[in-house]
């Protein structure tokens, strides 16, 4: 399989490197039909850390002061394909003063003349569409001032990277990938002259995308909320240019109807995305922005949105997977999550997940795929989900849960969740269940983890485990990861924990006697950051000795926090660079 695998990656890279220089070679005489929109979002301040010399891309910090971009060398393929991409023209295009609009337009004349003949890592369709995304987007930015030469060659580089477009679209992997390179090639036949025999086809086949990949309910296979953002957006991108050029898209338009709900579900109280299967909290305004232009309102009321459940009640949000987690190539990214929940309270995250840690490299990002980096229960320090051999070309989940029954329900004073997973059946002969209730107002959340032998074959394989223990009992953990910005202190002689958020909300965590109850150390995994930053949980802890055993636990707000909280603290400041956090 591996072989194989690699044997098409080459053939394929081979083929792009073929189109690239084909297109290249062409001549095409072009220049916009209209003035462009932006659509992208940058951050003011990440633009003016790359005009220091500050790049940070794909967990990487490199500074180097008055130093081009092409320059330097990519420490790692995901840094390159993000200085390939072009992302970072949003960047400068926000900060918007002298100093990025020289970095933004001297950095694309170098592109031209060091990548524009089909040479360089960028020639690929999803790299490409994003890339020509940008180029039109920031295309007054990028021109303003320039002589004719460079516009020229400017003009002449984006026709060629649409004639390659044109030609490997097909070969871009399926799902966000190819969405990117049709988006692209769609921007480029609507905004470029002589380039409009592209639109409708490319229109077409992102429309048949659509259908054939992003189910009935507005989801991705891959159950990644963050990818599935991605997807929306660029749906977005393609339905506002192609309504403007008066061509119509009933696909497109069909499917971010289908994902603007699903998006809402998966949405905290904060405004962030939960952080599952490999999925951040999305970038700043992306979200608000991508939601705005749907006319699609409201949010999934009848049962799960993508594999997952939400409980809200007044300022507070929890969002469980509560599905069985990807599988096949899907799960190349997945994580071992299931029954994994998060909190938010307000703007304030509490419960988290660790995140990916795939920018900080192989072994953080197989240590965020495992159960024990999720808020969830955890048997034996093993992962409710393998994950294939560390090394190989797609590292699958397997032996994943399969069996996960879900129900949802009103309970007395609120909402009341409850599922289970056989992730743990075939080594232990374990189910693990989980309910969770809410009340109304969002103060109190009360939690049962249960572990049941529910068959005879189920309760031999338990007293097998049971027996090489030495009868000491199948060890658990339950984890509640905290958010990094959560002061948590151990309260009444280690029974309770108080956690103080930093919108002075206090909340209190209780179990009962059953579980040992400590305050240990965490990380908290973010792809804006150059290392993981630290973190506590909450770990219950104790032996499993039984066919069925049951642990409470409750969180709920302190009795003098204000039913309305003013939420006035500010973000801590990050300084341009502390070694630490890049903005």
């Amino acid at each position: 399989m591996a072989s194989k695998g690699t044997f098409r990656a080459t053939w394929t890279r081979l083929q792009n490197r073929i189109a690239a220089r084909r297109a290249a070679w062409a001549r095409p005489a072009t220049a916009f039909v209209s003035s462009p929109e932006p659509r992208t979002i940058g951050s003011f301040a990440r633009g003016r850390q790359l005009t220091a010399g500050n790049f940070m891309f794909a967990g990487h910090l490199i500074q180097t002061p008055g130093t081009p971009i092409w320059d330097i060398t990519p420490p790692n393929a995901a840094f390159a394909a993000e200085q390939q991409g072009f992302g970072w023209l949003d960047d400068l295009a926000a900060a918007g003063d002298a100093p990025a609009r020289d970095a933004a337009q001297a950095w694309t004349q170098d592109w031209i003349a060091r990548y524009g003949g089909g040479r360089g890592e960028g020639w690929t369709p999803d790299l490409t569409g994003r890339r020509v995304i940008r180029w039109i987007n920031h295309a007054i930015f990028l021109l303003a001032g320039q002589d004719r030469a460079a516009s020229d060659a400017f003009y002449r580089s984006l026709a060629q990277q649409t004639l390659f477009l044109g030609k490997r679209w097909q070969a871009a992997s399926p799902g966000a990938p190819r969405f990117e390179a049709l988006t692209g090639l769609i921007y480029a036949g609507i905004a470029l002259e002589g380039m409009d025999g592209y639109t409708e086809a490319a229109a077409r086949a992102l429309g048949r995308e659509c259908d054939a990949l992003i189910g009935a309910e507005g989801h991705l296979v891959t159950r990644n909320p963050e990818e599935l953002l991605e997807v929306f957006t660029l749906l977005t991108w393609a339905a506002e240019a192609l309504g403007e050029a008066g061509i119509d898209a009933p696909s497109l338009t069909a499917a971010t109807g289908r994902i603007a709900p699903t998006l809402r579900t998966l949405r905290h109280a904060d405004g962030g995305l939960a952080r599952f299967h490999g999925g951040g909290r999305g970038l700043e305004g992306r979200l608000d922005t991508a939601l705005a232009a749907c006319a699609v309102k409201g949010r999934r009321t009848d049962g799960l949105a993508m594999g997952y459940a939400r409980l809200s009640g007044g300022r507070t949000s929890v969002i469980i997977d509560a599905a069985p987690p990807p599988s096949g190539a899907a799960s190349a990214g997945a994580h071992a999550s299931t029954m994994a929940f998060e909190l938010t309270s307000g703007r304030r995250p509490l419960i988290v997940n660790c995140g990916s840690g795939a920018s900080f490299g192989p072994d953080w990002r197989r240590a965020g795929r495992a159960t024990p980096s999720h808020s969830t229960l955890v048997l034996d320090g093993a992962s409710s989900a393998r994950l294939g051999a560390p090394g190989a070309e797609a590292e699958w989940l397997t032996q994943a849960p399969r069996d996960v029954p879900v129900q949802m329900s009103r309970a007395s004073d609120g909402v009341r969740f409850e599922g289970g997973h056989d992730g743990y059946v075939r080594r232990y002969g374990l189910t693990h269940a989980r309910t969770i209730e809410m009340t109304f107002d969002g103060r109190g959340v009360a939690g049962e983890d249960m572990l049941l032998a529910l068959s005879a074959d189920d309760k031999r394989r338990f007293d097998a485990a049971l027996d090489a223990s030495g009868m000491t009992g199948v060890p658990y953990q339950i984890h509640f990861h905290l958010h990094p910005e959560v002061d948590a202190n151990l309260d009444m002689g280690g029974a309770a924990v108080s956690l103080a958020l930093r919108s002075g909300e206090i909340w209190v965590f209780r179990t009962d006697a059953r579980a040992k109850i400590t305050l240990e150390p965490s990380v908290y995994l973010e792809k804006s950051r150059i290392k993981p930053r630290s973190a506590k949980q909450i770990v219950l802890s104790g032996r499993a000795l039984e066919y069925a055993g049951r642990i409470r636990w409750s969180l709920a707000k302190a009795q003098d926090t204000p039913i309305s909280i003013r939420d006035l603290a500010q973000d801590a400041p990050y300084p341009e660079t502390d070694g630490d956090h890049y903005e």
